[in-house]
């Protein structure tokens, strides 16, 4: 039962996060590539004020998943890496990581270009 339960907190986050942004792509003009970044943004934002930590606590995959989950792995890059060496783990915190997510992002999409056909339009 205690699964189940934890099943049902990742769908409601993972669920609200996404109809959050499907809201903003049916009422309003906003593109959805600036509701990528604006979700990153929120994600490294909501990170710095310790909101987010919370979120993930209680929905777990639900809050890690969406693209503000990306935003909060950079941020706690940088925090991690700026209490640890200073000044330049602004530069090196974020990719440090995210480097598995990234990798992983460009492999599969790799993999997905050698299957696609793509149409010129």
């Amino acid at each position: 039962m205690e699964i189940l339960i934890t099943y049902l907190k990742v769908f409601l986050v993972g669920g609200i996060i996404c109809s959050i942004g499907q809201i903003l792509i049916d009422k309003t003009k906003i593109t959805p590539a600036r509701i990528l970044v604006l979700f990153l943004t929120l994600g490294v934002f909501l990170t710095a004020f310790g909101i987010y930590k919370p979120l993930i606590d209680f929905g777990g995959a639900g809050a890690t998943v969406p693209i503000s989950g990306f935003g909060y792995s950079l941020a706690n890059g940088v925090i991690k890496e700026v209490n640890e060496i200073g000044f330049l783990g602004i530069f090196t915190g974020g990719i440090k990581a995210a480097a598995a997510g990234i990798s992983a992002a460009i492999f599969f999409g790799f993999l997905a270009s050698l299957f696609a056909k793509p149409n010129i339009k």
